[in-house]
């Protein structure tokens, strides 16, 4: 990580991660919960799993809470607390509904990339650190953005980065991609509109128990996924 000038004009500066960095420690704390709990690493990490990873890390998680105040389309909010844990809030329709499950622990892992990767920057409370007030107590995070937020809007970008990045960790994903192209005599990436496209997302979302749109993103995010036929190197991508 390394500190940049943050161009949205909310903080002096903010915390720059590269793809890779996020890769390494979401995979790094998957994992190790997965192996610490059951003795071995084995996906989909289940919604109850994902509960229980933010459970420890946080001072407080309601899965069942009312974010109507929050604005229109709130589905997650984190607040941070100078010398504490975070407390993360998740819309109760995403937990009320089956159906909803697997947005359910999409929204937990994005919640979580934002307590993992910028509950240190309430910690540091450095003088004029919050230029915007609305952000003192922590991110609202809108449901068209858990997912795939703007670079420009570096904070949910991360969270949204590392949320794919926790429920599909890297090296696991790397080797069904891999073998996928294999398998169709492919290099390192396919056409975004393609039938090997379609059948590469499925496989993830079946081995990954994600949505579609999130197994697209993060394909898209690493390289597998491409409008152009060029060489595509796995993280030529610099992330906010």
């Amino acid at each position: 990580m390394r500190w940049v000038r943050d161009l949205t004009g909310r903080f002096p500066q903010r915390p720059h991660y590269e793809p890779r960095e996020l890769d390494y420690e979401c995979e790094q704390i998957v994992c190790g919960f997965l192996q610490d709990k059951y003795g071995k690493v084995k996906f989909p990490i289940s919604t109850d799993d994902m509960t229980i990873l933010v459970e420890r890390d946080t001072s407080d998680l309601d899965i069942y809470a009312d974010l109507s105040a929050e604005g229109e389309d709130i589905e997650g909010v984190t607040d941070f607390f100078p010398g504490k844990r975070p407390a993360v809030s998740i819309a109760k329709e995403l937990s009320l509904h089956e159906w909803r499950q697997s947005r359910l622990r999409t929204t937990l892992a994005h919640e979580y990339g934002h307590v993992k990767f910028h509950a240190f920057l309430w910690d540091l409370r450095r003088p004029k650190l919050f230029v915007d007030s609305e952000l003192e107590k922590g991110p609202r995070c809108r449901r068209e953005t858990i997912v795939n937020a703007p670079k420009k809007d570096w904070m949910e970008w991360q969270a949204g980065y590392a949320s794919g990045a926790l429920l599909m960790p890297i090296t696991t994903l790397k080797n069904l991609v891999h073998a996928s192209f294999r398998e169709w005599g492919l290099y390192n990436h396919v056409e975004t509109d393609s039938d090997q496209a379609e059948e590469v997302i499925k496989r993830i979302v079946e081995m990954f128990s994600v949505s579609r749109d999130a197994a697209r993103v993060r394909l898209s995010q690493l390289g597998y996924l491409s409008k152009v036929a060029q060489s595509v190197s796995l993280f030529d991508k610099s992330g906010p």
